[in-house]
Parts: C-alpha cells; structure tokens; sequence
C-alpha cells in the first residue's frame, strides 16, 4: 500500500495565499505578464518595475488561482524584489526540476511551504504561474 500524500492546504499555505494582500495590483507598473495553467485553469497577472540595472523594484499581483498557485505567487512576490530576469529564469528551471523529482527545492524565500504540493502532480503548473508571469513581463 503506497504511503498516505501530504495534506495539500497546509495552515502556512493558506496564510501565504491569503498574504498575497501584501502586493496589491497596481496599474501604474509598467510592465505585465499573465500565466494561466492548462491544467487548472488558474491564471496570475503580475505588473513589475525595474531598476535601472534591470533588477526587480516593485511587484503588484492580480491572482485568478487555486490557493497553491497564490501561495507560490506569494513566496515569488517576497524574493523576487533585486532579482534580474537571468535570476527568475534559473529558479523556474530549478523550481520545474525540484517538482519533477529531479531536483533539489531552489534557494528562494518561502518555497518550503509549497513542499506538500510535490505529491500533487496536478497543482505543479500551478506552482510555476508567477515565475513564468515573471518571464513573459520581463524584458530579455
């Protein structure tokens, strides 16, 4: 008999998808992105500014997601302030691994709440909605 999965909506999930008030939409950032799950059909519009080192400066998040992909919105929106696109793309690479069993969890604040996520194959593309959001808003 194959061992029980992990509860998915974990207390600290729930309040990280609930935190996501912390980065409120803002029509005056400049530049945007959308992600939307095949799977789900969860979606995350994000609006960014950068520095003039092409560095994240300021983040707003319209999410339309299951609490899993707010979660991992959330947990993008708290370490991507000072990250360059090159930054971002590494860690979806990584983060795509970690959740293929492939890899290790990436070195980004606040993905350890997503670890339950891992035995729950169907919220992955989920998980990755505000990285590649990110990547489609970001200038290459």
């Amino acid at each position: 008999m194959a061992a029980p999965a992990r509860a998915l909506y974990t207390p600290a999930m729930l309040s990280a998808a609930a935190g996501l008030a912390a980065f409120p939409w803002d029509e005056a950032l400049p530049l945007r992105g959308e992600a939307r799950s095949r799977s789900c059909g969860s979606s995350i519009v994000l609006g960014l500014s950068i520095d003039d080192m092409g560095r994240v400066a300021g983040i707003g998040i319209r999410p339309h997601a299951c609490a899993v992909g707010q979660a991992a919105a959330h947990a993008f929106a708290g370490g991507a302030t000072g990250r360059t696109r090159d930054n971002i793309a590494a860690t979806r690479q990584a983060l795509a691994l970690w959740l293929s069993g492939e890899g290790t969890m990436p070195d980004w604040p606040g993905l350890g709440l997503l670890e339950p996520a891992l035995d729950y194959p169907g919220r992955h593309p989920a998980i990755l909605l505000a990285w590649d959001a990110a990547l489609s808003a970001l200038p290459s």
